[in-house]
C-alpha cells in the first residue's frame, strides 16, 4: 500500500524543468540589481528577493553569494493557472544568481516550456510565449 502510494505520488509530481545558466561579468548583487530593475521596468511584480548568503550568515553558516528573485505578471500567471491550477507550483518565475565554483557569476532559471511539461498547458499558448520572451529579455538585461 505504501509503495503504491509513493509510486502514485512520484508519477503525479511534475518533472524538474531544464535549468538554463548564463554567465555574467557582474558580481552577484549587481547582476541581481540589474535583473530586479529590468523586472520592474517591464511592469512585472517582484514578490521576493532572497539573499541566501545573508540567511546562512544569520544561522552562523557560510554560503557563497547567492540570491533568488521571485517575480511574475499576475495576468499572465493567472492565464496559465486557469488552464492548469498546478502551474501554481511553478509560478511565479524564479531566477537564481550565484557565485559559481570558478569564481564567475551565474544566472540560473528554468526553461518555461519544460517547466509546464506534463501539465494541461498548450506550450504554444500566447502566455507561454510571453513568459519565454520576457524571461529571456530580463536575463539579457541582467547579463549586460
Amino acid at each position: 500500500m505504501i509503495r503504491a502510494t509513493l509510486i502514485a505520488m512520484t508519477l503525479a509530481t511534475p518533472a524538474m524543468a531544464e535549468v538554463m545558466t548564463v554567465q555574467t561579468t557582474k558580481y552577484v548583487p549587481a547582476a541581481m540589481d540589474a535583473l530586479e530593475a529590468a523586472v520592474r521596468e517591464a511592469g512585472a511584480k517582484v514578490y521576493a528577493r532572497i539573499d541566501y548568503a545573508a540567511e546562512a550568515n544569520s544561522a552562523d553558516m557560510e554560503l557563497v553569494p547567492a540570491q533568488l528573485l521571485i517575480f511574475g505578471n499576475p495576468a499572465v500567471d493567472t492565464a496559465a493557472m486557469q488552464d492548469d491550477i498546478q502551474t501554481g507550483l511553478m509560478l511565479p518565475l524564479h531566477v537564481l544568481v550565484y557565485h559559481g565554483p570558478d569564481g564567475d557569476t551565474q544566472i540560473a532559471y528554468q526553461d518555461v516550456t519544460d517547466m509546464f511539461d506534463g501539465m494541461s498547458i498548450n506550450v504554444r499558448a500566447d502566455y507561454v510565449n510571453e513568459m519565454e520572451d520576457t524571461l529571456q529579455m530580463l536575463i539579457n538585461k541582467a547579463v549586460d
